[in-house]
């Protein structure tokens, strides 16, 4: 299920946050049932991954402890335990805002379609991962009547790549010359694309984002604070520390509390 994981769909709360809607607490009410509705279509898409990839999971050095490479999980209870979750999911969507529905219905399919499809081709995988962020902040923006800001949308998009760059380098570094054979893709990235991927789609972001925030009264200070958060998360990739997001962002304190410090600064900055 990786609930750890289930932090990402907070991007849902994102467009309200910035657009100074969350003071009215009838909006993080509103968004509880379509948060877990994206959390257990997201599972369910985990499960669906973990499936695909069990056998080649049994020769990863960490991956081999999953529930299904390890044996622990039937695939027969995976299965069951994914369309479960896929269901549910969507029932709770309906409560929602129709377009939040839409969007709920193409997260389930592009998550579908990188399992089967996109993690195998070098840079769509990279643009696969992305698509599932960029959902996010859409759905969002439907389900609180939020215009979208085009700086905010492509900052997004740039960050996830940036993100899902250093992901797929840190595997690379890790597993070495048997790189390709636990994941297609990387066997088709060159000697430093996915560096060189990192270090351009992370330098864009922070210029989009400044973009985002120049004319926001106080945001404008929080653009150090990303710069130290990718410089950060640069530096744990490349000291082979480990490139998830997720868990860079739950096991490194440093990085941990310069998010808190950029949530705070934005929401007193904003809410003030």
């Amino acid at each position: 299920l990786r609930p750890t994981q289930w932090l990402k769909n907070l991007m849902l709360f994102f467009p309200p946050m910035l657009a100074g809607h969350l003071q009215n607490p009838s909006l993080i009410t509103e968004g509880v049932l379509p948060f877990c509705s994206f959390c257990l279509v997201s599972s369910a898409g985990y499960i669906v991954n973990d499936l695909l990839d069990r056998k080649r999971d049994q020769h990863h050095p960490q991956k081999k402890k999953r529930p299904l490479a390890s044996g622990a999980i039937s695939v027969r209870a995976a299965l069951l335990s994914a369309v479960v979750l896929m269901f549910s999911g969507l029932l709770l969507g309906v409560s929602s805002a129709p377009r939040f529905v839409l969007f709920l219905v193409l997260y389930a399919a592009v998550s579908l379609l990188y399992s089967l499809v996109l993690k195998n081709i070098p840079v769509l995988d990279l643009f696969g991962i992305s698509a599932g962020f960029l959902i996010r902040l859409q759905a969002g923006g439907a389900l609180f009547s939020v215009p979208i800001s085009p700086w905010l949308f492509v900052t997004v998009f740039l960050l996830s790549l940036f993100l899902s760059a250093g992901k797929r380098l840190s595997e690379t570094m890790s597993l070495g010359e048997g790189a390709g054979e636990h994941r297609v893709s990387l066997a088709g990235y060159t000697s430093g694309f996915l560096a060189g991927a990192m270090y351009m789609t992370g330098g864009a972001a922070l210029v989009t984002y400044a973009m985002y925030v120049l004319h926001k009264p106080g945001l404008i200070y929080t653009v150090p604070l990303c710069l130290f958060g990718l410089l950060r998360y640069i530096l744990r990739v490349v000291a082979g520390k480990g490139g998830d997001p997720t868990e860079s962002l739950l096991k490194d304190r440093l990085l941990f509390v310069v998010g808190l410090v950029w949530l705070v600064t934005v929401v007193w900055s904003i809410y003030q």
